[in-house]
């Protein structure tokens, strides 16, 4: 445990990195943050009997720069490969959808049907659904936001591009928007820290998300969190 605590907490504070974007995964202020990611900083922490820094970002990118500039030691993001080239991730711990919002009066009625010239989609910048579109979109275009929904409205796009818990608060707060139900990407949260950790200590994180998962603590921290319908991921 000493040489673990070494390499992943070498200044004897583990600092987390906590995106405040995404609802299913934290919620609360930078001051008070909430959620499983949280609860997953705070068990860690816990485990290795150091404290915690909560070091708090409105969005996936930021996060990501936090872990990739040496601003934190663990991070909770999707598993994507623009990421993995720096970021050694665990097998994910909870699994959600992206989906596609459209004007009410849309003849977009598929995923499928997204993807042609003229179609622009709205997302947040750096997302886990930013960086997947982009890698596989071969006609739609990509416009790039503070939140995908925002952008839709602001530049009356024809799809806006999101996670699916607030994409559906979105579209039943604004009668002029619809959800096409159907998801267009499964995305895997995962914990992830620097590639420059040891094989051993990256094998620890990845004992203790499979122990979490099996043992309930994820699904009653996203219950705890409002968050029951997001889905813990399967065993790896």
């Amino acid at each position: 445990m000493t040489n673990l605590r070494a390499d992943l907490v070498p200044s004897g504070v583990l600092r987390a990195s906590i995106n405040l974007g995404n609802p299913v995964l934290a919620q609360g202020t930078p001051g008070n943050p909430s959620g499983v990611t949280v609860d997953i900083a705070r068990e860690l922490a816990q485990r290795l009997d150091v404290p915690v820094e909560l070091v708090c970002f409105d969005a996936a990118r930021k996060s990501f720069e936090a872990m990739t500039t040496g601003q934190a030691d663990i991070c909770f993001l999707a598993v994507d490969p623009a990421r993995a080239g720096e970021v050694a991730f665990t097998a994910p711990y909870v699994v959600i959808e992206g989906v596609f919002a459209v004007p009410v009066d849309s003849r977009l009625t598929t995923v499928e049907e997204v993807d042609q010239p003229g179609v622009r989609i709205g997302v947040k910048q750096g997302s886990a659904y930013d960086l997947y579109l982009t890698r596989t979109l071969q006609h739609a275009t990509v416009v790039r936001g503070e939140e995908g929904t925002d952008v839709f409205g602001a530049e009356k796009l024809e799809v806006a591009a999101g996670i699916r818990q607030p994409i559906t608060a979105y579209v039943a707060a604004h009668p002029e928007a619809r959800l096409i139900e159907e998801r267009f990407m499964q995305i895997q949260q995962a914990v992830g820290t620097t590639k420059t950790r040891q094989p051993e200590t990256v094998a620890y994180l990845q004992d203790l998300v499979e122990e979490l998962k099996a043992s309930g603590f994820i699904a009653d921290s996203l219950q705890a969190a409002g968050q029951a319908d997001a889905t813990v991921a399967p065993p790896a």
